[in-house]
């Protein structure tokens, strides 16, 4: 019978130790999950801030490629602006001789600077340039300078361009040089 009670005892025992060993076990697996799912968490979190700081570098970028674009075509602009603005006074001075030469006999003269003066206007109009028409106008600060009021022949002229003293110009819709002009008063 002792053996029977040795028996009884040892099973309860070895139950016992089982049962603290798969619970022990149990514990270190559940201890291995939480420490996973802990690594698992922090690493989504610096996959997360990565990826929201990758976006905010490609729109800084973005913004950067645009402004260098815009800064580029600016820059294209004003040096073609200066460029033209630098050959207005060839133009004014093909004016001039064109208007000397309407009184002279030369024909050869009037035709070699009419060709000359054509040439180059048809040049900068292809560029953008247009001459800002002004003489019997109404007067517009916008794009006229008045130089001078002159009294108005016939109260319908009063407020209107009798004279332009120089010719104005716009490139590409932007006043380029004011035309000079003479106002009616």
């Amino acid at each position: 019978m002792s053996d029977k009670k040795n028996k009884e005892v040892q099973r309860p025992v070895e139950k016992t130790e089982k049962a603290e060993k798969q619970t022990k076990a149990e514990k270190q697996e559940k201890k291995k999950t939480e420490e996973m799912q802990l690594r698992i968490d922090e690493l989504n979190a610096k996959l997360e801030k990565e990826h929201g700081d990758y976006l905010r570098l490609m729109a800084e970028f973005e913004t950067f490629r645009r402004r260098s674009a815009e800064e580029r075509l600016s820059l294209v602009g004003s040096a073609s602006a200066d460029t033209i603005k630098g050959l207005l006074p060839v133009l004014d001075d093909c004016e001039r001789a064109m208007a000397l030469l309407a009184e002279s006999s030369d024909a050869a003269a009037k035709e070699g600077t009419s060709l000359i003066y054509n040439k180059l206007m048809d040049y900068l109009k292809t560029r953008g340039l247009a001459v800002i028409d002004a003489k019997g106008k109404k007067f517009d600060v916008e794009v006229h300078e008045a130089v001078t009021q002159f009294p108005a022949p016939s109260p319908e002229q009063k407020g209107m361009v009798i004279d332009v003293v120089q010719t104005g110009y716009t490139l590409n819709g932007k006043v380029l040089r004011y035309a000079k002009v003479v106002v009616g008063a």
